[in-house]
């Protein structure tokens, strides 16, 4: 198990903008220097709320970084499941729902932190129409240990959520509600969304039913294919019965 699924890592707002930037950059077939270079200069002047201004090189840094691990130079686990992301991004009729889903999918996989904390929420907004960076920290830190760190990266990956409409700033302060929910049918996305999933499990498997409950996913409906279709469209994906009627999904070695 590598450290990736211990990892915090999102120690920035990561803004739908900047994915797009970075995507681009990364199918215009420069290489990781360029891509690096290209991207610090194009977030010296942008910072997290949206607003244009310098920012110090530290939180700049910490942005490329985070962006170069998604599309400049990914762990090499993950390095084919995001090439297909971006066939699939360059595919022509993907309409801005599914462009989202996209690039959920990919940070996701490249920080299963990302993942766990939209798991959280999504759980939270199951049972309730407003919920507190608080409650979502609470519970991951059952998952992360009480760290100092996991409170402020939290909060990064939150704003971000905002930032990218997923969540929405309730009337009272400090109080989130859910954005527009996500309507999609591209099969092939459907089919990169779950094995994103796959990727933030250490195991690398899951019932599928639990794959397409995952409150992960809080934002998105999209339709449910089976796990033979999966597997034939995804190489990537094994499909195994579990008991009598139940499908698992694995990664392949």
């Amino acid at each position: 198990m590598t450290n990736r699924y211990d990892a915090l890592g999102v120690k920035q707002v990561i803004r739908l903008e900047w994915m797009e930037r970075a995507v681009h950059l990364s199918m215009s077939g420069m290489g990781p220097q360029e891509i690096r270079s290209e991207l610090h200069e194009y977030l010296a002047g942008r910072k997290g709320d949206g607003l244009i201004g310098e920012r110090s090189k530290l939180t700049c840094s910490q942005a490329v970084v985070v962006l170069m691990n998604i599309w400049g130079k990914p762990n090499p686990e993950i390095a084919a499941f995001i090439e297909d992301v971006k066939l699939q991004i360059q595919s022509n009729g993907v309409d801005p729902a599914e462009r989202k889903a996209l690039y959920w999918a990919a940070i996701s996989a490249a920080y299963p932190f990302w993942f766990n904390v939209a798991r959280q929420v999504g759980r939270l907004l199951n049972l309730q129409d407003q919920i507190t960076k608080q409650q979502i920290v609470r519970r991951l830190k059952e998952q992360y240990g009480d760290r100092q760190t996991v409170s402020r990266i939290t909060r990064y990956v939150i704003r971000s959520f905002v930032a990218w409409g997923v969540l929405k700033d309730a009337a009272k302060k400090g109080c989130y509600e859910r954005g527009d929910l996500l309507r999609f049918h591209g099969q092939h996305t459907v089919n990169l969304l779950i094995e994103c999933a796959l990727h933030t499990l250490p195991e690398g498997k899951s019932l599928i039913n639990d794959l397409y409950a995952n409150p992960g996913f809080f934002i998105f409906e999209f339709p449910i294919i089976t796990g033979k279709i999966i597997a034939q469209d995804n190489q990537r994906i094994e499909v195994m019965r579990f008991g009598v009627d139940e499908e698992v999904l694995k990664l392949a070695l």
